[in-house]
């Protein structure tokens, strides 16, 4: 029978290519919402480009967090619709595509809770690119939070049953082979992601949804 796979990761707003790999390469993807939300990270924003092609930030509309705020606990501001529509008004090409796309046009209605959004975004997107790994939060699997940051991932991959854990290349500075190994969980890395950065709420309007799964899948290896 084959090892079950699981990869851990922060919820990205749209993230490039790359991010997706860790859907196509294993079983399980635990949305990390339990931890705590990184104010100048990508879990509420990301760059498209603007009409004049330079890159520019589209920030989800959400409450200030207090401090210390976890991802699971960020909300919406109470009109958050009318602010994204505003803010999306500087990438008018990506509102158009948003508005006919039947997979788009979600993420144009936020509401709630961002991690609900964000979790439907990530699943939709996947779905759409034909990966079947079943997505677990991390909230539900009630990791110690005692411990450090590489004994939570491996708690939690426990608590899944899985035996191999898929991490992207740039944690190899956080992530020990011979820690895992004691735990009985394999340790896998990816290799660099050769493609471009671009969001991809950008490129599934503009690209070949096939053509963005095979570069996805042709970069889903390990080194």
């Amino acid at each position: 029978m084959d090892k079950l796979s699981v990869a851990v990761m922060q919820p990205y707003f749209m993230p490039y290519a790359g991010y997706y790999r860790l859907m196509a390469a294993t079983d399980v993807f635990v949305i990390y919402d339990c931890v705590q939300f990184p104010k100048g990270g990508w879990v509420h924003r990301n760059r498209l480009p603007a009409t004049d092609g330079e890159l520019k930030w589209l920030t989800l509309p959400i409450q200030r967090p207090s401090l210390g705020a976890t991802i699971e606990s960020l909300t919406f501001l109470s009109d958050a619709k009318q602010v994204l529509r505003e803010r999306l008004a500087a990438f008018p090409e990506v509102l158009a595509g948003m508005q006919t796309s039947p997979l788009l046009a979600p993420s144009l209605e936020p509401d709630g809770r961002a991690v609900d959004y964000l979790a439907a975004q990530l699943e939709a997107v996947s779905r759409h690119l034909g990966f079947t790994t079943r997505f677990v939060r991390a909230s539900s699997l009630s990791p110690s939070p005692a411990k450090d940051a590489q004994q939570r991932v491996i708690e939690m991959v426990q608590k899944l049953d899985g035996a191999v854990y898929v991490n992207a290349p740039g944690g190899r500075a956080l992530y020990q082979n011979e820690t895992f190994a004691q735990a009985g969980v394999e340790l896998r890395f990816l290799v660099d992601h050769p493609g471009p950065n671009t969001s991809m709420l950008h490129r599934l309007i503009n690209e070949d949804t096939a053509a963005l799964r095979d570069e996805i899948m042709g970069a889903t290896r390990y080194g």
